[in-house]
Formats: C-alpha cells, structure tokens, sequence
C-alpha cells in the first residue's frame, strides 16, 4: 500500500535518508499485508473527510528528523530529538474577522505618535512605586506614587535612565527605559497632587493625612532623593482631594465629607520660617485651619454630604469651590466659605444630606440559596439531587451576572471633574455620562461618547480630552462634540494633564506618555514615518522556550515519578516558561455546585487544586529554578504559569480569565480557564479548555470553543505567585454586546500570540475500536490523523480557526485503565471507548496562514515547536499527560532609543519644526486700561477686546501681588490668588471673534463680625484700612496656543475714611 499524505509531506519535509524498516516510536511502522489489510481499505473508503496532503503542513526548514528507539515510552523517546521545529498543520479560516492576528507595526497606525515619559511596567515591578496621579508645570512633570513623589524636568525628557544609573546605582525594575527622573525621600503615600506656579511649589496629599511641599526650583543632585519643605497633618484620615481657591486658600477633602480650609495667612508666615523653625511652621498652620464641617453644623444638624471628598475643583470664574463625592456635590463660596447649594448628579437640590448607609457585610439572608424543589415524603434519587443542585449553581451564576444579585455596583458615579476654558464645569461619570454645569450648579446639559466609564478630563484652550477606562482618550470641542480619539493605553487613563505643548496620560499601570497639543494633526503622519524608518536602531529581538503541559487528571493525584517524568528537570532545562492546563482536577455535583456558588461571590480554588499546584511546584523546583507566577481553578479546571527566576524580570502583568461552558454555561465542570502574560512587552494569552465530551458532540465543541474565544475577557489579578484571583467572575453568555467596532474584538484576538491546551475531547471517527488498536499497536499514526474529529474540522474552518498543531506523532491519549502500563492498557471494558488524541495544544502566533515571516516588529511573535509528545508511562490517570515546547522569536521597542530618536526628528525636521512653532500663535487682543483707581467699595470696569475676524481667544485674570504702603517687594498670594477685598468677574473665560468681554473690579468690604473666627480678626481685614497696590495680568492664549501673551494692569486704591 503506498503511504499517505501525511508521510508523504513528513518526508518532503525532512532531509534525511530514507527511513529504516525498523520499528521507530515517532515513525510510521512499515505496512504488512497481513490481518490488518482489509481495515487499512476501509480507510480508503469514500467516507474519509479532510484527507490531507501537502498544503495542510506549514513547512520548516528541517535539517533531519531523529529516529528514536523502540518502545512505548514517548517521553524518554522526547528526549532524544533534535531542538529543531517540527512539521505543522493549519486550520483553516484564520486571518479573517476575529481569528485575524492583530496588526503590529513599529509606530502605531491608528493614534498619534507619542513621547513614552515612562513606558509601561511590568505590574509585578510596581511594589511601592506605582504612580497615582500627574501634575505638571511649566518645566516639569510630577508623579505621586506610594512611597513619595517623582519629578521629571521637561529638559531632560529625552535622555535616557534616571539619576540612579548616572550615580552608578542599580536602575529600579519598571524604570529601564523611562526617561530621567528625580525621587523624593521616602513618605506616605501621594493621593493628590496641586501645583502652585507662583510660589514654586508643588503640595501633595498623603495617606498618612499630611499635606507635604516641595520646591519646584531646588537644585536636584544625582541619585540623591530630594526631601519636602512644609508638612502638616491636615486629616487623622487620607487626604483624598485638594484645591487652590480664588484667594490663594488651600482647601481638602477627606473621608467622611470633610473639608478643611487652610488660609493663605498662615501659609504665608509659616513658609517663611527657616529649617530650624519647620516645627513651628506646622502648628501655625494646624491652628489656622478652618473646619467647614462644624462650621456649618447647626444644632446637630449638617447639611454637608458625608461621604468621601473625592473631588476637589477651585471655580476661579467666580471665586466658587465645587466639591464633589461619589453621588453628591457641595458648592462653596471661596471668599466667605459660605455653603450655597448641595445637590445631587441629577441637578437636584438636597437640603438634608443623610448619612450614607456603610457597606454592609454579607449576612447570612444575603447568600445566594439553591433551592431544591421536591416533595418531602418522595425524595429524589442521587441523580435528582444532583441535577437539582447544578440547576440552581447555573441559575446563581445567571443571576449575579445580569445584575440580579446583590453584588451590582452602581453604575453611575462620579469619576471625574474639571472646569473648561469657557468657565463650564465638567463632570464625567461611571457609565460613561459627560454633564456640563453652570456655574451655579445648574445641569445644562449631558451627553455619552463612548459606553464606558470616564476616568479623567482634562482642558485646554478650546479643547477637551476625556480618558476612558477602555484606555482611549477621545477630543471634544468645548459644546461636547467629538473631535477625535485614539487607544492612548491598554488600562484606564485615570489622569490627563497639560504641560510643556503636550497632553500628559496616566494609565493604572503606573506608564506616562505625553501627546502633541495638537494631535492628531499633520505632523503626525511625519513623524510616524521618520520613526517607522528607523525602526532597525531601536527594535529589540529576545528568544523564549516555553513548556505546555496539559492532562486529564481523572480526579485522581500523580506519583512524584509521573510528575518528573511529565515536568521534571530534564524535560525543563532549556524552557523559560511553563504552563500547566489539568482538567478534572475534582468533579462530582456537589463540588460542581459549590464551586459556582463560590465564584458568584469572588472566591475559587480548592484544596485538591493547591495540592497540585505545590507538587507541580515542587518538581520544577520553584524556590530556587522557578517562580509561579499565578494561578486560575474554575471547578475542575486549573491553569498555572512558572517562570524561571532568571527570565522573571521581563515577565509579568499577569491577567486571568475564566468562562463556563457547562450546564447552561454557568457550570465549570466544562469551559476554559485562561492567563495572560506580558513577555518582553508582548502579550501571550494560554487556554486551558475542557470541551464536550462523547463521540457525536462535534459541534458542541465547536460552540464550545467558539464561546470561549469570544467572550474570555481578562482582569486583574490579586494574587501573588501561586495564589489565584478571587475576583474573576465567571464569564456567561450574559455579557454586554460590544457597542463599538473599537471593542468589539475579544481579548484573546487581540493578543500577540494565544496558546489552547486542554482535553478538547475531539475523537476518531468512522474506525472501529480494534481497527484503532491495531493501526496503533503498528504506529500508523498517518491513518489514525485522518480519522481526527478535531483535524477535519479544523481543515473544515470550523473550529480554532488558524491555528497551528504539530503533525500527531505519538499514540491517542485516551481512554487507558487507570494503573495500566503500555499501550496495552487502552479501554478494554464493556464500552470500549475508541482511542483517541482528546488532548491536545494548539497555538496561534502573528505569522498569517502559512506565509513565512522574519520576526520585526510587524510581525514581533514567531513560534515553532520543537517537542510535542506524550507520557505514556504514566498510569494515574485514565488520560496521558501532554507536552509541547515552543521556541518564540519576540521582536519588541527599545522605548529610550526610540524616544531619542523622537528627539532628533523634532531637532532636524523642518516641516515639524515649523508645525510646533505654528501652535505659538496667538491673537492680537486688546485691554481698554492699565490703571485702575478704587476708592472705598468701588466698582471699575475695563474691556478685553478680540479684534481677531476667525480666531477665539482665552483669557484669565491673575494678581502678581500686593504692594501695602507702597512696599516695592510685591509677592503674589498662592496660585496668584486675589486679596480677599477684590473681587473680579469673571475672572477667565471665552471672547469670541470681534467680541470683547466686560471685567467688573470691585472693592469687598471685609472688616465684619463674620469675619472673626476664634476671637481674634483674620489678618486680611486689617489691609481694608489701608492704601494698596496690586498687579493685575491678563493671560490670552488661542484655542490650542503653546504660549500666551499678558497685559498688565496697575490697580490702586485709596481708603477714605468715612465723615
């Protein structure tokens, strides 16, 4: 009988001499015309689908394949083969639609290029670093993170390291291609952070309560941390929130509704004490504080919102303070610290604000019940109650996920604030909702732009940035128009500041990136162009081995020596990762039940999952080879990643993911359990999947795959190595339908390279079982492969589609009695279960099809397997453990040389140059005065003309200080606040072409009762009887100006006594 197709493919493949007639474990047996020539014409029959040839193999170089030694043990055979890849075949229907890999590029087609300040870290380096929120200056850019504060210099934004590695010290892990930094000394951790540029400093809130200072223009020494100014504890409890207002005040939030007031009197004298005098500096301030909280308690009775101060946002238009909870807001008067209005996100004044009810604990009552329905005098059989009880876990988990449970968290809350150019206070909210506000506090109006949640906002000129927890930052004009929008992060964009001509994006996980002002724009595609062509000096290339191990478990527990002789170290040597899929690790209805339960309230794992997980543990030496990583168990499934302790620094972000295809898709008896790693900056997701089981469920498990590749959506996870995620809900089909083409690819379509392993239960068909046995006993695997449920669906494109396997070349895997060696033990009993090759590993990487690719970085993730086999000396189980070994090519961005480069185009191109400079353009405009003269309560009024016939401009008002007595050492107040006896209106806002804009000046008359707190007179009335002088400036800026233009106003005032 002539060979079939797949020998023939293997041969052409191979380089070496013909094959011997001896008898080789990977090889196919010579044919013999003996008892088995009437089965081997059955194979020839018309009711063979998907024979292969040719075109099914991607082809490898291969230089020889090692003939190994007789026997049944396929793993000791393993050992023997050359580390060279092996044949493979591809599914068809991939590189279409969701099975498309993902598109890679040197610079990202689809969003602007961008400066990566700090590239993103890996999670697992963040311990104690990572960042918080942004602010930035006019030369620098502040970070708060847990131990302190970090301070970039916008001069030295592309150089590359930090000051430890110039000082010769070790660069801290997740900093190796930031940009040059500065740290502080070690405190609490940084909550907020405000910026004062007219004093220089910039204050920070902590977790510990304090408020800390830090001088913006001190002198930064080479890994040396930098140590705060003046510090106060502000809160017993963290400040969550702060704000300059109007005249220079410092005001805070914290937890409980409180706000806390800090005059700027008092930070004035305590900032000019010396070192020596720090001690006394911080109880002047402490005794100066002003507790609006029991300023506005009445006879027990608060009108104030008690729930956590969240946001704090100084109203400069109008001299107003907005604060703002969860669900709630309270308006201020900066001036008189007089509480105007509290009122809710629907715009609705609240005149009692009752205590929000505390999350309560799970009571008993609480619990998700089963209910098991029956008459009481017929109870139900075994099989009943079991059935039963999977119902009600299915119907839990139905339940909790389409929000009829009680662990729903409302969707509408706020999660964002910010005042615009025009004097419009912005909100954004958790389920996506923008509201505009008036400076009243009035709803003017709201509206959606993207369905998920906002997590920061930000302004400039006529332009508004809204990040998203998607990670996309998204355009609006100042109406609430789209402009434009990119994927600015992979993670929530939880912080947006402008500075320095660039919009400034934190992501949660700790990376800055800084955008071009005007992006997207013309110099955009310029830039990505000169990048892309000098992607050679800054592309990376990194080569990874990793081990798969899959195996059916049969609730059973494996000897230390099936163990080693699946995972141990001769089989580790060379690998850099392993991952380790069991299926049936515990089954039973109770369990199955149980085990749903837990999952609708956060909790997973099992104590037979641990033990597997610390035996595993124990044979790849993971105290001192290897380090687990993480963990995920969904009822009988479990998946777990080790790394090797050398490879560890450039693995992480470790993401897990669960879906249930059992009973009504709630029951993990069947389904996959996924993680997702981050290697060498590229993202690489394993599967582990147990499918519908029995000969006639083909497409069951098609259904079964395709569920879980659409709708396996990753999260965090808490767990350190070793400890799964207890956080993870179990993904059903009641998930929410993407509502944008920008969401509606799944994670694991989005991924660099996704690896299934499993028992995917496909079986042979249209063979006999002792047609089986035999073609077995004799090694004809060629013939066995096309009898391969799982091969002609997938030639088929009906299932893992674009996927790559190895050519089988070891015997099925299933079904064995358990404790029986050799390939002798297959089914025997009364149902004589066919074998079959159920488990299986399968990958798909960023190659297309069957085209050969270099690895770059359009194409960054190249695989090939060099080792896949079976153990089948291992007897534990009624399954044989798998293994498959991938060699990867990783190609990825050296982020400081690429930033450097940025660098030079922005130096030599002429066309962006001239771009950059465009955006320094301002209008004229024109200020009808520049003397003001008050007497007494005077009002004065001047005009801001735009004579501009296309352009709008932006002003603000600001006071460069007060002058007493004529006293030539102006200094400005705090945030160049206004002395509380002038009140100027509006003091910013929008002029419109050939507008002009009324300024009113008015003198307050202060020196009140009121006033008084304590006993004793504020310092500010005492200025009402006296002769001042102050600066007022007049910033104009365009709608995206990088630079402003000022007009000076003198304003004078002279007190005349009353007659």
């Amino acid at each position: 009988m002539n060979d079939p197709p797949d020998v023939k493919a293997v041969d052409e493949i191979s380089h070496s001499p013909p094959r011997p007639k001896s008898q080789f474990y990977s090889q196919q047996l010579p044919k013999t015309s003996g008892s088995h020539h009437p089965r081997n014409h059955s194979l020839d029959g018309a009711d063979i689908i998907g024979a292969s040839d040719e075109e099914d193999f991607y082809r490898y170089p291969v230089n020889h394949m090692m003939e190994t030694g007789d026997g049944a043990d396929a793993c000791e055979d393993a050992q023997m083969l050359p580390n060279e890849p092996l044949p493979e075949f591809v599914g068809s229907g991939g590189g279409v639609g969701v099975f498309k890999a993902p598109i890679r590029a040197a610079m990202h087609p689809t969003r602007p290029p961008c400066i990566e300040i700090r590239p993103h870290p890996l999670r697992e380096s963040q311990d104690g670093k990572l960042i918080k929120t942004i602010a930035s200056t006019d030369t620098q850019l502040w970070a708060g993170q847990e131990t302190g504060v970090r301070v970039w210099k916008y001069s030295d934004t592309f150089e590359p390291g930090s000051v430890t590695e110039t000082a010769g010290r070790r660069l801290p892990r997740g900093d190796e291609e930031a940009a040059m930094f500065h740290e502080s000394a070690s405190t609490s951790q940084t909550l907020c952070l405000m910026v004062d540029e007219a004093i220089k400093m910039v204050w920070s809130g902590h977790k510990d309560g304090k408020v800390r200072s830090w001088k913006m223009d001190q002198q930064f020494t080479d890994g040396n941390a930098f140590k705060e100014g003046l510090s106060w504890q502000a809160h017993k409890t963290p400040v969550l929130s702060m704000t300059m207002s109007f005249y220079g005040d410092i005001w805070t939030g914290a937890e409980g509704g409180n706000i806390r007031i800090w005059p700027w009197e008092g930070l004035e004298k305590s900032l000019g004490l010396t070192q020596e005098e720090r001690r006394m500096a911080a109880v002047l301030i402490e005794r100066s504080v002003i507790d609006l909280r029991a300023q506005v308690t009445i006879n027990g009775v608060c009108n104030m919102p008690s729930s956590d101060v969240k946001y704090l946002l100084s109203d400069n238009v109008r001299a107003k303070v907005w604060a703002a909870a969860t669900q709630t807001f309270s308006l201020w008067n900066a001036r008189t610290r007089e509480l105007l209005k509290v009122f809710n996100l629907e715009g609705q004044i609240e005149n009692r604000v009752d205590t929000p009810s505390q999350d309560q604990p799970v009571e008993d009552g609480d619990n998700v019940k089963f209910v098991f329905k029956g008459k009481k005098d017929k109870p139900h059989g075994f099989l009943q109650r079991s059935l039963n009880a999977l119902i009600g876990a299915a119907d839990a988990v139905r339940r909790v996920a389409k929000g009829a449970g009680t662990l729903v968290e409302d969707t509408k809350k706020i999660k964002a604030m910010m005042i615009a150019a025009d004097g419009v206070i912005w909100t954004g909210c958790s389920n996506g909702l923008i509201i505009h506000w008036d400076g009243n506090g009035n709803r003017v109006q709201d509206f959606t732009r993207h369905a998920t949640a906002v997590q920061s906002l930000c302004s400039h000129g006529s332009r508004i940035w809204v990040g998203y927890a998607t990670g996309n930052i998204q355009i609006l004009d100042l109406e609430g128009n789209l402009v434009a929008g990119w994927v600015a992060h992979n993670e929530p964009v939880i912080k947006l500041v402008v500075g320095h001509g660039h919009l400034f994006s934190l992501a949660t996980h700790g990376g800055v990136r800084g955008w071009n002002i005007s992006s997207p724009a013309t110099i955009d595609s310029t830039l990505r162009q000169q990048l892309s062509e000098r992607a050679d000096m800054y592309t990376r290339r990194d080569k990874v081995t990793i081990m798969i191990g899959t195996w059916n478990v049969s609730q059973g527990r494996a000897s230390e020596t099936a163990l080693k002789s699946w995972l141990g170290s001769s089989a580790v040597s060379d690998v850099d990762i392993v991952v380790v899929g069991l299926q049936e690790v515990e089954m039973g209805a109770g369990f199955l039940a149980m085990s749903a339960a837990r999952e609708t309230v956060g909790l997973e794992g099992s104590a037979v999952g641990q033990w597997w997980l610390d035996h595993i543990g124990n044979t790849l030496n993971e105290r001192t080879v290897f380090e687990r990583v993480g963990s995920r168990q969904l009822a009988a499934l479990l998946i777990a990643v080790w790394v090797r302790k050398t490879v560890r620094p450039h693995v992480g972000d470790l993401d897990v993911a669960v879906v249930a295809c059992g009973l009504g898709r709630a029951i993990g008896n069947k389904g996959g359990v996924g993680l997702r790693l981050r290697v060498h900056d590229r993202l690489i997701c394993f599967v582990n999947c147990h499918l519908a089981a029995h000969l006639e469920a083909v497409n069951k498990r098609n259904a079964d795959f395709d569920h879980i590749f659409r709708t396996m959506t990753f999260s965090r996870s808490s767990a350190a190595a070793g400890v799964s995620s207890a956080n993870q809900a179990v993904k059903t089909s009641n998930q929410t339908t993407p509502t944008s083409p920008e969401e509606a690819r799944p994670d694991l379509a989005e991924a660099d390279m996704v690896i299934f392993n499993g028992d995917l239960n496909y079986r042979l068909f249209g063979i006999s079982y002792d047609e089986a046995r035999d073609l077995v006993s004799q090694r004809s695997f060629d013939w066995l492969r096309q009898k391969d449920q799982l091969r002609a669906e997938m030639k088929a494109g009906k299932v893992f589609q674009g996927m790559r396997e190895a050519i089988l070349m070891f015997p099925p895997t299933y079904k064995f009695e358990i404790g029986k060696p050799g390939l002798g033990g297959y089914d025997s009993g009364e149902k004589k279960r066919i074998p079959a090759w159920c488990d299986r590993v399968l990958y798909r990487d960023n190659k297309e099809g069957t085209t050969t690719k270099e690895c770059s970085l359009d194409c960054p993730v190249i695989a090939s397997i060099s080792q896949y086999d079976a153990c089948m000396d291992v007897v534990e189980s009624d399954h044989k453990p798998v293994r498959c070994k991938l060699n990867l090519d990783i190609a990825h961005v050296d982020k400081a040389v690429r930033r450097q480069e940025f660098a030079k185009i922005l130096v030599t191109n002429e066309d962006i140059r001239s771009s950059i400079e465009e955006l320094r353009f301002i209008p004229d405009t024109s200020v009808s005065t520049d003397t003001i003269e008050l007497q007494n309560q005077d009002t004065f009024c001047f005009k801001i003309t735009n004579p501009s016939h296309e352009h709008c401009v932006f002003f603000k008002i600001a006071c460069l200080g007060l002058c007493a007595n004529a006293d030539p050492n102006c200094r400005p107040r705090g945030s160049f606040g206004f002395p509380r006896w002038l009140h100027v209106a509006p003091a910013a806002g929008l002029i419109q072409p050939e507008q002009e804009v009324d300024v009113s000046v008015h003198h307050e008359e202060l020196h009140k009762l009121e006033d008084l707190t304590g006993g004793a007179a504020q310092s500010w009335w005492a200025e009402d009887g006296k002769d001042k002088e102050l600066t007022l400036v007049v910033t104009v800026r365009g709608s995206c100006s990088t630079d402003v233009k000022t007009h000076r106003v003198t304003l004078r005032h002279r007190s005349i006594p009353p007659r």
